[in-house]
């Protein structure tokens, strides 16, 4: 049972994603039901009954609970405590309990409250992982810095792009060379954030444009609305034509994907648990994003075209140099898809998850 915590508006990435794995899982003999404690509405402990009902009736044959971790999945304000007394509750009961860390490190933030929620991020996190039977990670374990070298039954398990077929993109090349060249932007994020990332994609963008003539730029998703508005106004006056597409069904993003030649992604460092970049990679997409310090295999195997953090030109150059050359981009393409199929379908995924799971069943 995958265990889900507060939902997220106006999509939940998490609950898409457990869909998905559901569905693959269920080509390996697993069968993954989804269940939400709704804390935030009727209190944790009314929550936490409501789990008994799937519960184990004895501990001789204890089902896996998937507990799915973000800290504000589990908190209001990000003190998720409370996520490793559930832990606790259920395996009294006698369930094997798995962490997905989709959250792998504490929220930033300088203020005193900030640094406070760090420090309570990572003590729960660090009792989760002690707690749990098993610690599923989207993002190589040596890259999280308050894992122990010598912590045990931790599987790395990259997320997958929330779309159903995204290998469709392949086959629907655009037909003409007519149309000007498209860069995807699927997902911006809230407030003051997302202004900085509308005046990365500005920059950028305008860097090609001046330098190759026409460009569209298609932005669908996650608060596109908005962030498309504020990029017509930055595009005003300049060769680049702004398509808003807002939120899509799964067919559609991959339709609008396929009709791209770039994603450009800037919504921090590229990394294994950013599903809006895997979209890109798992639609045969180049991607041009910013190194960090979660950016490692098996994504740096995909397309991508890495800019350095911090770098003054910004993505400009790089987005320039995947739209100017043909090859260049045709063999980035070619990169992703083959990433996609060795490492982040759901089947590659869901293969990784059953053999996860057995191995803890036989260590338990």
């Amino acid at each position: 049972m995958a265990v889900l915590g507060r939902q997220d508006a106006p999509t939940d990435a998490i609950e898409e994603y457990c869909h998905y794995l559901g569905t693959a899982l269920a080509a390996e003999g697993v069968c993954l039901e989804r269940k939400r404690v709704p804390w935030a509405e009727v209190g944790w402990l009314k929550a936490m009954r409501g789990l008994d009902e799937r519960s184990p009736e004895s501990k001789k044959n204890p089902a896996w609970f998937l507990l799915q971790y973000t800290a504000l999945s589990w908190s209001r304000r990000g003190f998720s405590v409370r996520f490793v007394r559930m832990i606790r509750w259920l395996k009294n009961r006698g369930a094997r309990c798995a962490v997905v860390f989709h959250d792998a490190e504490a929220y930033s933030g300088n203020s005193p409250v900030a640094r406070i929620r760090r420090v309570v991020q990572i003590h729960t996190m660090r009792k989760a992982l002690q707690a749990a039977d098993l610690a599923i990670f989207t993002i190589p374990a040596e890259k999280i810095s308050w894992v122990p070298p010598n912590a045990r039954n931790i599987v790395f398990i990259p997320v997958g792009a929330n779309l159903a077929s995204p290998e469709a993109a392949w086959r629907n090349k655009k037909d003409s060379r007519q149309d000007p060249p498209a860069v995807a932007i699927f997902s911006l994020s809230d407030g003051a954030i997302r202004a900085e990332e509308v005046r990365l994609i500005a920059e950028a963008v305008r860097h090609a444009a001046e330098r190759i003539g026409k460009l569209q730029v298609a932005v669908l998703g996650r608060n596109s609305e908005l962030g498309g508005r504020e990029l017509e106004e930055k595009f005003a006056g300049t060769p680049v034509e702004t398509i808003v597409h807002g939120l899509l069904p799964a067919d559609e993003v991959v339709r609008v994907l396929a009709r791209c030649d770039v994603m450009l992604f800037v919504r921090g460092q590229l990394s294994t648990r950013r599903g809006s970049a895997m979209a890109g990679i798992a639609c045969g997409l180049p991607v041009v994003a910013q190194e960090g310090r979660e950016t490692a295999a098996p994504i740096t195997e995909a397309g991508v075209v890495l800019v350095p953090e911090g770098t003054k030109e910004g993505f400009g150059p790089a987005l320039l140099r995947v739209l100017a050359d043909e090859s260049y981009r045709a063999l980035l393409a070619e990169r992703s898809k083959h990433a996609q199929e060795r490492y982040f379908s759901w089947r590659t995924i869901a293969a990784a998850y059953a053999m996860a799971l057995r191995k803890g069943e036989m260590n338990h």
